[in-house]
């Protein structure tokens, strides 16, 4: 799959990192779809020592799926909060390439605009693919909100410091911790919150990056730990 090539990450220091978000941040668009999404991509990272582990998996609205792929590799960049997508993007990337189905629509387990600089990695990767985005986050970065009710499909909004709504905190089943939805780029706040309802069962994870996270760790264990 085609990747707009928007910047490097070799060598790549972190004021120049917080500049590329800033710079970056200036041209999210949160615009309606254009369409209902027919195919959905879960994206899952993890790591194992010095190395990270990408999955992409892609399902339809029947929740059947269409195609996986993953890549794994060194990483270069350190472990720093708020620049994560540094360090996470490079792999991420590399998966990408390796996809023969466009999705319409990507999860991303990790945050969207609900960042210090607008710029988690739901909203850094989609200026690299062109595609809506969102973040589904099991704890908050940044932000602050009321705890929504405790019933499935309650919610409240995640603001910033200047009181605007940057995610949603949402009740995916009764009486669980809620997760926290906030838009990548190219959807709106509101369509982030009903497509993740869409795509969640019974479980509290919506099923694309639930799907991603369970093959993420089977593959993981495979390679770095079963030999």
């Amino acid at each position: 799959m085609k990747i707009n090539n928007i910047h490097g990450f070799k060598n790549i220091e972190i004021k120049k990192c917080i500049e590329i978000q800033k710079n970056l941040s200036k041209k999210i668009n949160l615009k309606k779809l254009t369409k209902t999404p027919e195919i959905v991509a879960g994206v899952d990272l993890s790591f194992f020592k010095d190395y990270g582990i990408a999955i992409i998996i892609e399902i339809n609205r029947d929740f059947k799926e269409i195609e996986l792929v993953y890549h794994y590799q060194k990483v270069e960049f350190p472990y720093i909060p708020g620049l994560l997508a540094f360090r996470e993007l490079p792999i991420f990337i590399e998966t990408w390439k390796k996809l023969k189905t466009k999705p319409d629509l990507v999860f991303f387990d990790g945050q969207g605009i609900a960042h210090p600089r607008k710029m988690g990695i739901a909203t850094h990767a989609s200026f690299f693919i062109n595609i809506p985005t969102i973040g589904i986050a099991k704890s908050r970065l940044f932000g602050n909100y009321i705890e929504p009710c405790f019933e499935k499909g309650c919610s409240s909004y995640l603001f910033d410091k200047e009181k605007s709504k940057i995610g949603i905190v949402l009740r995916t089943r009764d009486n669980v911790k809620p997760v926290f939805v906030s838009p990548g780029n190219y959807i709106t706040l509101e369509e982030t919150k009903n497509i993740t309802l869409q795509y969640t069962t019974k479980y509290k994870i919506p099923e694309p990056t639930r799907l991603a996270h369970i093959y993420s760790q089977k593959i993981k264990t495979k390679i770095f730990i079963s030999g």
